[in-house]
């Protein structure tokens, strides 16, 4: 099924009188889940829609969307048959419960509405949980994650970063400028933050085990330690934003910190805080990943309908390596 489509995409794929390739029929022919999330994927719809794609959405109220786009009363309809399922970048939780700020009644990603899709379809989503992992090698389908794509990340980074600060200025009482501020990781989002941080004034000190990493900190003009220090120096700090998905705010390292500290944790949930320890402390800790799709939902939705119909386009492609599907320019 999904090689006849791929063969009316390159048929599709007409030439308009300026050489370039019409993109409003590239994917002419393929039905594509989208399975809750919030206004991120709103725009990601219009954009599919638009390409000639038939959009079933699970999770939203019809008057939410497109004209051309459909509604699924329930995840098992909109995914049969489906040869794309789209999920939310934050992913589900470890029982399949789907992200959607729109609807009133729990989206569930169960086998059975899986076990529905096309046989060759292709799963995305930001990052899979096992039982999704699972599930792909069972029914053979194609799992994308997208989290760490770098055209996604990099891009979401810069909302995250503007998010994280905005909720340090709301939930302290002194300045960004002269505070001191500690980062944990020093990967995509963290880098941005840095930039920021340092823009405003703040005094910066990066924490991470990567030497490498730490050098470019101290290129940036900022402290640098390695967590093994972080026990010691955690008291200089007025914000700690943490980036790193795993338990480095343990109570160990809370007890020893500022009492009038702020934590702001960006990882996914859970995120790297003890935040029971850190209410036991009495320390006001935040756990705020998402970012993007709360503070700046139209710049996120604009970045998922930039990258992934062509992620789309190149993976259904690549299914038959004999098939040629001209790239993409937009007229």
């Amino acid at each position: 099924m999904v090689i006849v489509h791929i063969m009316l995409l390159i048929v599709a794929a007409i030439k308009g009188p300026e050489g370039g390739i019409r993109v409003s029929s590239l994917l002419s022919g393929i039905k594509i889940a989208v399975l809750g999330g919030d206004d991120r994927e709103l725009i990601l719809v219009s954009e599919l829609v638009k390409m000639g794609a038939t959009v079933v959405v699970a999770g939203y109220p019809k008057q939410k969307l497109c004209h051309g786009a459909f509604i699924g009363n329930s995840v098992e309809e909109a995914c049969k048959d489906a040869e794309v399922v789209i999920l939310p970048l934050p992913g589900t939780t470890v029982d399949g419960r789907i992200r959607a700020v729109y609807s009133e009644e729990s989206l569930i990603l169960t086998e059975k509405a899986i076990s529905s899709i096309d046989k060759n379809a292709l799963v995305i989503i930001g990052s899979a949980r096992q039982y999704l992992k699972d599930w792909a090698e069972k029914y053979g389908f194609r799992l994308l994650e997208i989290v760490d794509i770098d055209e996604i990340a990099i891009l979401n980074s810069i909302p995250t970063a503007e998010g994280a600060v905005q909720i340090a200025m709301e939930e302290t009482s002194i300045a960004i400028h002269g505070s001191r501020s500690f980062v944990l990781g020093f990967g995509r989002v963290a880098t941005t933050l840095v930039r920021l941080l340092k823009a405003m004034g703040s005094d910066v000190t990066v924490v991470s085990q990567n030497k490498g990493e730490l050098a470019r900190a101290y290129e940036m003009g900022c402290h640098r330690a390695g967590f093994s220090e972080l026990r010691e120096i955690i008291n200089q700090a007025d914000i700690v934003f943490n980036t790193v998905p795993a338990l480095v705010l343990d109570k160990e390292i809370l007890r020893y910190a500022n009492p009038d500290v702020l934590v702001i944790d960006l990882a996914a949930q859970p995120g790297g805080t003890d935040f029971e320890a850190a209410n036991a402390y009495g320390l006001k800790a935040v756990l705020a990943p998402g970012l993007p799709g709360k503070v700046a939902p139209v710049f996120a939705g604009r970045i998922l309908a930039e990258v992934l119909p062509g992620l789309i386009i190149n993976e259904l492609s690549s299914i038959d390596e004999n098939l040629y599907l001209p790239e993409r320019e937009v007229l």
